[in-house]
């Protein structure tokens, strides 16, 4: 994208030669430590070593625009805005990283979780749900299916510290908002029904591998 500014720098003066050589040019970009570099005087192929050497030791983008020349020169954008205390805190913890947004105010932007985000904007809330569904040609029952997947994967799970599952009245399985069921087919066999939310994905992902790698080995053994 393009972006036009207008420059409020101010002009300042400072004392060094008009003729410079290469050493205080050097010296100079050092001390202004600028983001780019443009040279508007000189040789064509001791600019052009200027700039190598600008390159090596500063690693600053160089520029030497012929007379008449126009130049565009990108620049990292500075965005000031806000962010409440519990969002910093939720920075602070997670190591500085951070999944936001940043939501245009009147006067500034703020930097807010999903959560606020959606708040603010007035946006009704969204479930994302997953699934994984694993046919098993088992001559049991979809109860005892169930009752030996708690044992398998409460084994499993627990091992990987990601909690264990609840067994519900019904037989299906749960963890957090990942749920495991388990129907009888009209064809015969069963098929294992894993369903979860996204805030959940670790969870359901792992059972889902743990079971598309295993298969029914994980029933029988």
């Amino acid at each position: 994208a393009v972006v036009s500014t207008q420059s409020t720098g101010a002009v300042e003066y400072l004392s060094f030669s008009a003729h410079a050589d290469a050493k205080g040019i050097l010296q100079l970009i050092k001390n202004c430590q600028p983001k780019n570099v443009v040279l508007v005087h000189g040789e064509d192929k001791k600019m052009d070593f200027l700039i190598d050497k600008i390159d090596d030791q500063f690693g600053i983008p160089s520029f030497k625009p012929a007379n008449g020349e126009q130049i565009s020169i990108p620049c990292e954008p500075h965005i000031v805005g806000s962010i409440t205390k519990e969002t910093f805190k939720t920075v602070r913890t997670n190591g500085n990283h951070f999944d936001g947004m940043l939501v245009k105010g009147e006067e500034q932007l703020s930097l807010l979780s999903a959560e606020e985000a959606r708040v603010k904007l007035g946006l009704k809330p969204v479930s994302i749900n997953l699934n994984y569904k694993l046919a098993m040609n088992l001559d049991i029952t979809p109860t005892v299916i169930l009752e030996r997947l708690h044992t398998q994967l409460s084994s499993i799970i627990s091992d990987q510290k990601l909690g264990p599952f609840k067994r519900q009245l019904d037989g299906t399985l749960n963890l957090n908002s990942v749920h495991i069921t388990c129907k009888k087919e009209e064809a015969g066999g069963s098929v294992v029904h894993v369903l979860w939310a996204v805030e959940d994905d670790m969870v359901g992902r792992t059972v889902s591998d743990i079971l598309e790698e295993c298969g029914e080995g994980l029933i029988v053994n």
